[in-house]
């Protein structure tokens, strides 16, 4: 007898094809939904625009990244050349006008922290790692990397409720609507 409890994680309804999910997405965009995602076996053009997602603030990230890696090689490269330990090269003493020998750290300084704001962002915006999800559980979820089109709505969402949620995704063409409980530790 298991004695882990269940958790109502929300509904994982089917779509014959890619042009029924584009569709049943402005439908469930329009409707209010906040808290749900698409699944297909291959992009769908516009389909980020039918659900009504915004562009990503992930190149923001990158960019300020690689901002914070330029001015952090100035730093180290001034501060080390020109400040502590004065450099002589051929005759001409390190200074502000000697930037372009700078360039190299410079550049792989910003491309370092940008690589690193792009790994660590992306991971934070996609709120990762997670283990596992409750979508794996469902019987036919793993036809989304096959043939499968599907749409999830999480009941965490403010609009969802059991009966509502469930009438509202077969309105919409969706079938083989199941109820995708996720345990409870």
């Amino acid at each position: 007898m298991s004695t882990t409890r269940k958790r109502v994680y929300g509904y994982l309804a089917e779509f014959k094809s890619a042009s029924s999910l584009y569709k049943a997405a402005e439908k469930v965009r329009d409707a209010g939904f906040r808290k749900w995602d698409c699944y297909s076996p291959y992009p769908i053009h516009g389909l980020d625009k039918a659900m009504g997602l915004k562009r990503s603030i992930l190149p923001w990230f990158v960019f300020f990244g690689g901002i914070t890696g330029t001015c952090t090689a100035f730093t180290l490269a001034y501060t080390t050349q020109v400040v502590l330990y004065p450099t002589v090269v051929q005759a001409k003493p390190a200074n502000v006008f000697t930037v372009p020998a700078f360039f190299p750290i410079m550049f792989e300084l910003t491309i370092l922290f940008s690589g690193f704001t792009v790994l660590f962002g992306l991971l934070a915006l996609m709120k990762l790692p997670r283990l596992n999800h409750p979508l794996f559980a469902s019987r036919q979820f793993h036809r989304a990397t096959d043939d499968g089109f599907f749409i999830a709505v999480e009941a965490r969402d403010a609009k969802f409720s059991p009966e509502g949620t469930r009438s509202f995704l077969e309105g919409i063409g969706g079938s083989s609507i199941e109820l995708v409980e996720e345990e409870e530790s």
